[in-house]
C-alpha cells in the first residue's frame, strides 16, 4: 500500500461524505432516532424498561453494521458508475490503496456514529448496563468495521447500486433474525444454530450482552471482539481481489 495515494483517498472520501448532508444524517442521526422510537414503543409496556434496555443495547450491535454496509456499498458503486474509478486506475493507485482509504474514511464517520448512538442511549434514554460503556462503543466500532468491509466486498461483486441493495436482505436481514435478538442463539433450531455462529452480528450481539450482564471483562467478551476483527480483516482482504479495473 502506498501511503501517499492512501492518504489522498482518505481525504477525498471524507470531504465527499462531509459535504453530503443526507449521508451524514443517515450515519449519525438515523440509528439514534430508531432507538428513540423504540423507547416510546416500550415506555408504557409492562416491564418495558428492562426490555428496552436489553433491546437498545442489542441495537447498538446491529444498526452500525447495517447502516455502514448500505452506505459503503452504494458510495463505492457510485464511483464506479460515474467513471471515477476508471480514471483513478490510470494513476499509480492500487486496489488496496483505494479500499483501505475508503475503509479508513468511513470508520472515522463510524466513530462519530458509535459515540452519538451510545450517548443518546446512556444519557437521553437512560439505558443502564452493568459494564463499561467504552466496551459498548468499541463493539459498535468493530461492528461498523465489519459492515464497511462487507459493503466494499459487495460493491466489488455488484454492477449497479440496485444489485448492492439486493444483497442487504440476504447479508443483513438473515443476521438480524439469527443474531440472538429475537430468540437466544442457544434456543435456535439445531440446523440454524451453527449458521448463526459464522455471522458477525451474532458475535456483536453476544459482546454487548456480556457488557450488559456484568462489569467484568470476560474471556467471552474478548473473544467476541477478536472474532469481529478477524471477520472484518478477511472481508477487507477479499475485496481488492474481486474488484474489477473496468466498469462492466
Amino acid at each position: 500500500m502506498r501511503m501517499r495515494t492512501y492518504a489522498a483517498t482518505v481525504r477525498r472520501v471524507l470531504l465527499q461524505l462531509l459535504n453530503d448532508r443526507r449521508t451524514i444524517a443517515l450515519i449519525l442521526a438515523v440509528p439514534a432516532l430508531l432507538v428513540t422510537l423504540l423507547y416510546f414503543i416500550y415506555r408504557d409496556y409492562p416491564g418495558g424498561d428492562a426490555l428496552f434496555d436489553r433491546v437498545a443495547v442489542q441495537m447498538i450491535a446491529i444498526l452500525p453494521m447495517s447502516v455502514m454496509f448500505l452506505v459503503t456499498s452504494i458510495s463505492m458503486l457510485k464511483e464506479r458508475v460515474s467513471g471515477t474509478l476508471e480514471r483513478l486506475w490510470t494513476t499509480p493507485m492500487r486496489r488496496a490503496d483505494l479500499l483501505m482509504g475508503y475503509a479508513t474514511a468511513f470508520m472515522v464517520i463510524a466513530m462519530g456514529q458509535a459515540l452519538v448512538l451510545s450517548a443518546v442511549c446512556a444519557w437521553a434514554l437512560g439505558v443502564t448496563i452493568a459494564g463499561n460503556w467504552a466496551w459498548i462503543i468499541l463493539t459498535a466500532l468493530l461492528d461498523a468495521f465489519v459492515g464497511v468491509a462487507m459493503g466494499l466486498l459487495v460493491s466489488a461483486l455488484s454492477r449497479t447500486e440496485f444489485q448492492a441493495v439486493q444483497f442487504m436482505p440476504l447479508l443483513i436481514g438473515v443476521q438480524v433474525f439469527l443474531c440472538g435478538m429475537l430468540v437466544p442463539r442457544g434456543q435456535l433450531p439445531s440446523a440454524l444454530e451453527p449458521v448463526s455462529l459464522v455471522m458477525p452480528m451474532s458475535w456483536a450481539v453476544n459482546a454487548v450482552g456480556e457488557v450488559q450482564a456484568g462489569p467484568e471483562v470476560t474471556q467471552g467478551l474478548v473473544m467476541d471482539a477478536a472474532v469481529l476483527v478477524m471477520i472484518g480483516l478477511v472481508l477487507l482482504t477479499a475485496a481488492p481481489l474481486t474488484m474489477p479495473r473496468r466498469t462492466r
